[in-house]
């Protein structure tokens, strides 16, 4: 049986970097959009990154509150990470 202390670390941390991929992507997307070429590949890429996103939470829901909140916990710090890099960049 794992440590909630250390399911707690490893579910930030997964969290974490699933929000920087998930965060940081938006601008990828969001070039695509605007681009007017490539939208299929914008759909694509943005379906992609909710369905990665819904699939490790509800993973993560199946091993408890802990694990999730973690989670949550680590996409919002990866939010704040992604923002502050990319303030200015339009």
């Amino acid at each position: 049986m794992t440590s909630p202390v250390l399911l707690f670390a490893l579910a930030l941390v997964l969290g974490f970097i699933l929000g920087l991929f998930h965060f940081g992507s938006l601008k990828r997307v969001s070039d695509l959009y605007l681009g007017g070429r490539g939208v299929g590949l914008a759909i694509a890429l943005q379906l992609a990154r909710l369905a990665l996103l819904v699939v490790v939470m509800v993973w993560l829901a199946r091993e408890g509150a802990l694990p999730l909140l973690a989670a949550a916990l680590g996409l919002i710090l990866a939010r704040v990470v992604v923002l502050r890099f990319t303030k200015g960049q339009a």
